[in-house]
């Protein structure tokens, strides 16, 4: 499949759990999602749930987080469809620079345009973020782009 079409809506009380379980499942951090449930979304193709993501908001600045793909769909560009449509949320949404932590996905990042940045460089509304603070280990790559 080249050039997946998904819609992407706010999780909420439905779809939490199934964000948490996608995130376990992939060996990412959930156990923040219940206090910042606004950040996340799911993508969806139709009615079938290809992945979910988040963007936690700070200033003008904003945490790309938490972006998995279910496995079977892996492979197909629903990655890389999945963070355009966060981008553009986080665009329309008044963010004018993302920044990520990654242990796994820094060479996709990458292709999409991000740099790795020291942490000390990141605003430090995002280095208060749950993220920073603590859920992500600190092996993990900083990177960051303009939106």
């Amino acid at each position: 499949m080249s050039d997946p079409s998904l819609t992407l809506a706010p999780a909420d009380d439905g779809s939490l759990a199934y964000v948490e379980e996608l995130l376990e499942a992939n060996g990412l951090p959930s156990r923040d999602v219940r206090t910042a449930p606004g950040a996340f979304y799911v993508a969806r193709d139709g009615a079938e749930r290809i992945g979910v993501g988040g963007v936690e908001r700070r200033g003008g600045s904003g945490l790309l987080r938490s972006v998995a793909v279910e496995e079977p769909k892996r492979g197909r560009g629903y990655g890389t469809a999945l963070c355009d449509a966060l981008e553009a949320e986080a665009t329309a949404d008044g963010v004018d620079a993302l920044y990520l932590l990654t242990t796994t996905a820094a060479d996709f990042f990458a292709a999409r345009g991000y740099a790795e940045i020291p942490r000390e460089e990141i605003p430090a509304e995002i280095r208060a973020t749950s993220q920073f603070e603590g859920l992500c280990p600190s092996t993990a790559v900083c990177l960051w782009a303009e939106l």
